[in-house]
């Protein structure tokens, strides 16, 4: 009798101690207030072009690319929550010739919506590399979500010739960040 005794004493106990537990109001509206912000950061595009390819039948050919394809704004809710992207572009010529570099955000009907331009200097033994970001907020921002292909126009400035063995390429590299904000 005295263990039926113990267990019911220590249940009575153990209930008198659960009714004294603290406990505070719950706040169900907080969720209202939920808010992430994440950040995305991707490769945007690559190319490298040997100095050889800027010469056609013996002659010297600027060069315009094909555009790509660059609808990275088709998912909705990626597009509705992008608060901002900054592009980063990074160029580095190892060509004894200057060049000018334009690539262009281009609309569904192969319309130009935005346009970023270098100046890139020729090389002289030593790297120069050119780098930019372009931050897209705002008005830039609306263009850049419209974009649907990515063109590329790159110029040659004055200089010695270029052949057929001649050193060198233009190397770009870029990457996007992207910043989303949920609510």
């Amino acid at each position: 009798m005295n263990h039926y005794h113990s267990i019911k004493t220590i249940g009575l106990l153990l209930l008198v101690l659960l009714s004294f537990s603290c406990s505070s109001n719950l706040d169900f509206d907080q969720v209202n207030d939920f808010k992430l912000e994440p950040v995305f950061i991707a490769n945007l595009t690559y190319f490298e072009i040997p100095a050889n390819q800027f010469i056609e039948n013996g002659m010297e050919q600027n060069i315009a690319f094909d555009t790509q394809e660059f609808d990275m704004f088709r998912d909705s809710f990626f597009r509705k929550n992008l608060r901002r992207a900054d592009f980063f572009f990074e160029i580095n010529n190892t060509i004894n010739r200057s060049y000018s570099i334009d690539i262009i955000l281009l609309d569904e009907n192969d319309q130009p919506l935005y346009r970023v331009h270098f100046d890139v200097p020729a090389y002289s033994g030593t790297q120069k590399l050119v780098t930019r970001t372009e931050i897209f907020e705002n008005a830039t921002l609306d263009l850049l979500k419209r974009a649907k292909r990515m063109g590329f126009v790159i110029t040659m400035g004055a200089g010695p010739a270029l052949n057929a063995n001649s050193p060198g390429s233009l190397k770009l590299r870029s990457s996007a960040t992207a910043y989303l904000v949920v609510e």
